[in-house]
């Protein structure tokens, strides 16, 4: 692991989440919001009382979640994208391979069909995902193909099969009140990332976001290949159904927090591999990081740079697109 990348990665984001605290129609100083956070866990009376409440209500109830929210999201695809490259030894892979947010998106969908609370929308979101990861997997259990190439095809026919089901629940839904929103969700928005969200998905996400760092040497020798791999006494099965595992989960759990942010997890990596090399130990922490700031700093765009609010998975296609194709030239250099 090489510490300096980790250390200028983490500042880096601490930089960006505290100058996005500051940014937003309604700007704030730093010196403004360093008195509030002493006066909120110190005590003091350096603010007015009034003051407070304002600051209150737009920090700790409408910034800092979103900030919060979309360091997770950010964090959560770049790293799920880097352990899939790995694994898969393919850098055109992404946490979409196995329909993970295809699944999402259709048990999201369904959810505001069918359901009138947001926490079952949610939950349904997570179970779609996790379904959609479950039929890639078993198709290729049932064709029992060693190696990945059936877990791809598996993730291609999920992700066909559940994109088609998402299309069938957008033609059913009423179009007057249930498909405005479904397709206004599917582009994502963090618009309705609330305190009590991020607080309830961050612990799993940071637990899988765990996982997946724990299990950086054994990405490193199942990057070999499975024989190899295998010959060096990993369980190729066992990782691979683990580092699957953790990433459906924070995966999925992106959906439930804004709905469908796509490029994230192909670009990210890129980048943190050109910058550290494919070392995974220092790999997925950077790209976590690098993850986590892209995001925040993306949703300050689709936040201040019009006087509407676009949504962040357009955001995040168009700049990641022509980006990605500047970054795929140089892209072998960091697999060597």
């Amino acid at each position: 692991m090489k510490p300096l990348p980790l250390l200028l990665s983490l500042v880096g984001l601490l930089a960006i989440m505290v100058v996005s605290l500051c940014l937003g129609k309604y700007p704030l100083q730093l010196a403004e919001i360093s008195s509030f956070f002493r006066q909120e866990w110190f005590g003091g009376t350096a603010l007015p009382t009034e003051r407070m409440e304002l600051l209150r209500n737009l920090l700790l109830e409408i910034r800092l979640p979103r900030i919060l929210a979309a360091a997770l999201i950010g964090a959560a695809l770049a790293t799920s994208g880097a352990a899939y490259q790995a694994m898969f030894v393919n850098p055109l892979v992404s946490p979409s391979l196995l329909g993970v947010l295809s699944g999402a998106s259709f048990g999201a969908a369904l959810g505001m069909v069918f359901f009138k609370n947001w926490y079952e929308v949610q939950l349904a979101s997570f179970l779609g995902g996790v379904a959609a990861v479950l039929v890639a997997v078993g198709l290729a259990r049932v064709y029992r193909i060693s190696g990945t190439i059936m877990l791809v095809l598996g993730g291609v026919i999920s992700g066909a099969l559940f994109a088609a089901l998402l299309s069938l629940v957008k033609y059913l839904a009423d179009p007057y009140n249930q498909l405005p929103a479904i397709v206004y969700w599917l582009m994502g928005n963090l618009s309705l990332a609330d305190r009590t969200t991020v607080l309830r998905v961050s612990l799993p996400i940071c637990l899988g976001l765990g996982i997946l760092m724990l299990s950086a040497r054994k990405l490193n020798v199942l990057s070999m290949g499975d024989e190899e791999a295998a010959a060096l006494g990993i369980n190729v099965q066992q990782v691979r159904l683990l580092v699957i595992t953790a990433a459906t989960l924070i995966s999925a759990l992106t959906v439930v927090i804004a709905g469908a942010v796509g490029w994230v997890g192909l670009i990210i990596p890129h980048i943190a591999r050109m910058l550290v090399g494919p070392d995974n130990t220092t790999l997925l922490p950077v790209s976590a990081l690098l993850g986590a700031g892209y995001l925040i700093v993306v949703d300050d765009v689709t936040r201040l740079a019009f006087a509407f609010e676009l949504p962040i998975g357009i955001v995040t296609a168009l700049v990641g697109i022509p980006f990605f194709m500047l970054v795929l030239g140089n892209a072998r250099k960091g697999w060597q």
